[in-house]
C-alpha cells in the first residue's frame, strides 16, 4: 500500500487494545513506496489544551473524521506497514504546515 504524507489512515497503534485509530502520515513521501514501516502521529477525540503539540482538526469530508480531533505530535510512532489500514482522507495543506511547525518544536529541529 502506498500512502502519502498528510494522509489520514486507520491503524493499529500499540497499547490501544488493537482498536483501529485514525492517524496522520508524517513520513516523507520519498520513503513510503519502499520502506516496510510508516511514521505517523495518531489522532484522538479526547481533546486537551496543549496547543503547541496537539493540533486540532475539524471533521470534514476531505479528512474522513467524524469528530473534532487532535493530532498527537507527542505520540509520534513508526508502525509496520501491515498495521496501517485504509486511507480515509487527507488533512489540508494549511494543516500540514501547522503539523510541520509542531513537529519542529517537539523534536527541537530549529
Amino acid at each position: 500500500m502506498e500512502v502519502k504524507r498528510g494522509d489520514v489512515v486507520l491503524c493499529a497503534v500499540r497499547g490501544n487494545d488493537g482498536k483501529p485509530r485514525p492517524a496522520v502520515v508524517v513520513q516523507s513521501d520519498l520513503f513510503n513506496p519502499t520502506h516496510a514501516s510508516v511514521t505517523i502521529c495518531p489522532l484522538t477525540s479526547d481533546l486537551e489544551e496543549a496547543r503547541f503539540f496537539r493540533l486540532k482538526i475539524k471533521p470534514a469530508s476531505s479528512n474522513g473524521l467524524k469528530k473534532v480531533s487532535q493530532v498527537m505530535v507527542d505520540k509520534i510512532s513508526t508502525l509496520a506497514e501491515k498495521r496501517i489500514g485504509k486511507v480515509i482522507g487527507r488533512i489540508s495543506g494549511g494543516e500540514v504546515k501547522e503539523l510541520d511547525a509542531a513537529l519542529k518544536l517537539w523534536l527541537a529541529l530549529d
